[in-house]
């Protein structure tokens, strides 16, 4: 007899986005001429740039030779890639980073996911709430979270409330937690935190021997100074915190997947007896067992995205995005909705109107303006009564959304 994994009939309902997809399909089987604008997933709509085809485009002439195929590359990342992320990434703000801290991946979905595998079922985590489902979901399936409450809280979690009460900055746990998930620019929020506000997490970890995995996909959208862009700005964040990076959003990779995640040597976890053990030798350990590395095609082409080309032509990208998100931003603030994020990133979180839940405006929004976005409960309990647009449309779509707002009977 084969025995399942019971951690996953924990989970709650399908996955956020696939509920979202189902509804949608639902209403389009019932209304095939609705034209909607989906400002929902946070998938982009732009093309790759220039700069990245035609890297792509070189990268297959060599697999068509004998002489410059390769197979197998490091399951780690080519050097030649990792070489640009430390000149590029860290270098320019002051961070040593060494070229064996770095992994290259398929995406900071896979790792924020996976890192999870390399400790203990008896840590305590904590998660900002909101928060993006994953980070819960895979310490659901590997059975760190205990049971779900009627509540809408796994009872093992530390949720660490964010709200327009608290400005949406997380304040300490009261108690002690092991693992700490923070996303800075923060889905779905959109929110930041100053170097000082991030300091203060820095330093708790440091005195509770936690770990922070530190979320930073968003951090090319950052358009404020004193917002840092990697919590290595922060003395002593190497010691004590895993970051991680994509490709995704900051230059379309959405379908083409790469990324990366830093494990610094100095960064270490615990035995049961108090030995301290190397986690990046454990995620390397994990990676080479488990992840055959990113095609040699797709490196190249990330590598492209730091030529001068490249810089330019994504900026130009972002740029695209973030005008969409003041679009967003201001559009709504004209009807009368409070309206928070979409300055340093690419997520607009609005406040839901005269006590709607989040799934009755999705509904709404969906019915009477054919608009989709996320409702914000799908994100944790404390994102009740809030609600997530993106800006990853096209600016002709965006304008559209904006306008279909002012029929939204509020």
């Amino acid at each position: 007899m084969a025995f399942i994994n019971e951690n996953y009939l924990k989970l709650r309902g399908s996955y956020l986005f696939s509920e979202i997809a189902k509804r949608v399909n639902n209403f389009k089987n019932e209304n095939p001429n609705a034209k909607i604008i989906r400002l929902g997933i946070g998938d982009v709509t732009r093309p790759l740039v220039p700069a990245v085809i035609e890297a792509m485009h070189k990268a297959v002439d060599e697999m068509a030779k004998e002489d410059t195929f390769r197979g197998y590359g490091p399951e780690q990342g080519y050097s030649f890639l990792i070489r640009k992320i430390i000149e590029n990434d860290y270098a320019p703000r002051g961070i040593e980073i060494g070229e064996d801290e770095i992994f290259v991946s398929d995406g900071a979905k896979s790792d924020t996911g996976n890192i999870q595998e390399i400790f203990g079922l008896d840590n305590i985590i904590a998660v900002t709430d909101p928060v993006y489902p994953v980070y819960v979901d895979s310490n659901v399936m590997a059975g760190r979270t205990g049971e779900y409450s009627e509540h809408g809280y796994f009872e093992k979690i530390t949720y660490l409330p964010c709200s327009a009460e608290n400005n949406f900055i997380p304040e300490l746990p009261k108690e002690k937690v092991d693992i700490i998930y923070l996303c800075f620019p923060n889905n779905p929020t959109g929110m930041t935190l100053s170097k000082e506000e991030l300091k203060k997490w820095v330093d708790y970890a440091k005195k509770n021997r936690a770990v922070i995995l530190f979320d930073s996909a968003y951090e090319a959208f950052i358009r404020e100074k004193d917002v840092p862009h990697s919590i290595y700005e922060i003395e002593g964040a190497d010691e004590v915190a895993i970051e991680f990076r994509s490709f995704s959003k900051t230059a379309g990779f959405t379908g083409t997947r790469c990324a990366y995640t830093v494990v610094p040597k100095k960064v270490v976890a615990y035995t049961k007896n108090g030995e301290a053990h190397q986690l990046n030798s454990l995620w390397n350990r994990r990676q080479t067992t488990k992840f055959n590395g990113v095609p040699y095609i797709i490196q190249q082409a990330a590598a492209a995205v730091y030529s001068p080309e490249g810089q330019k032509q994504i900026k130009e990208t972002i740029d695209y995005y973030m005008d969409n998100a003041k679009i967003i931003k201001q559009g709504l603030e004209d009807v009368g909705l409070t309206v928070f994020g979409g300055v340093n990133a690419p997520y607009i979180w609005l406040k839901t109107p005269k006590g709607v839940s989040s799934w009755e405006f999705f509904d709404m929004m969906l019915k009477e303006i054919n608009v989709v976005g996320t409702p914000g409960s799908g994100f944790g309990p404390n994102g009740e009564g809030y609600f997530r647009l993106t800006a990853f449309g096209s600016r002709e779509n965006t304008i559209e959304a904006v306008e279909r707002f002012k029929n939204l009977k509020l």
